[in-house]
């Protein structure tokens, strides 16, 4: 009696073309491992945030944690749809990783808030182009949830901006 191979139990079937869901599989793992290592990144600032402007920060921070954290499972179970594999673990997340790590034991409230906006613009970018890919390969159930995503990182990117322009004008 021939064994199977157990990875071949993962493989959801799916109306998408192989080649699609490679290559939707491709966008989605390193969007994901850059969701989350911006969630630790927002949640490291979070944690480690002084200053005058602490409690409105903090909240901020932690909002936009919770909402990129909430996005991590319904990729991962978006590629387990499709019958593609997602990551396994932290070393597969920091290989995959676009979105750079800070190691800094401080960060002062105004840089915190520009590199927070700056990462939020790198992952609009990469979720617009998954997106690219989910509309070449016609799964629009991919490029729907993206879409509500893009919308949550622009909002993320306002309110960093907004925030951004109170510590640019305190000295008046």
């Amino acid at each position: 009696m021939k064994k199977s191979n157990p990875v071949s139990r993962l493989c959801t079937t799916s109306d998408l073309s192989a080649e699609g869901i490679t290559r939707i599989q491709q966008a989605l793992n390193p969007l994901l491992a850059d969701i989350f290592a911006l969630y630790l990144k927002t949640k490291n600032f979070h944690w480690h945030l002084s200053g005058p402007h602490f409690r409105d920060y903090h909240l901020m921070f932690d909002e936009q944690g919770d909402q990129l954290f909430d996005m991590t499972d319904a990729i991962a179970e978006r590629a387990r749809k499709l019958g593609a594999q997602t990551l396994h673990s932290i070393g597969e997340i920091s290989r995959e990783q676009r979105i750079r790590d800070n190691d800094e034991p401080y960060v002062d409230p105004s840089d915190m808030l520009n590199e927070l906006r700056e990462n939020n613009l790198e992952l609009l970018g990469f979720m617009r182009d998954a997106h690219e890919i989910c509309d070449k390969y016609e799964d629009v159930a991919t490029a729907s949830l993206l879409e509500n995503w893009i919308d949550e990182t622009e909002r993320r990117i306002w309110f960093l901006f907004e925030a951004q322009q109170d510590t640019d004008s305190s000295g008046h």
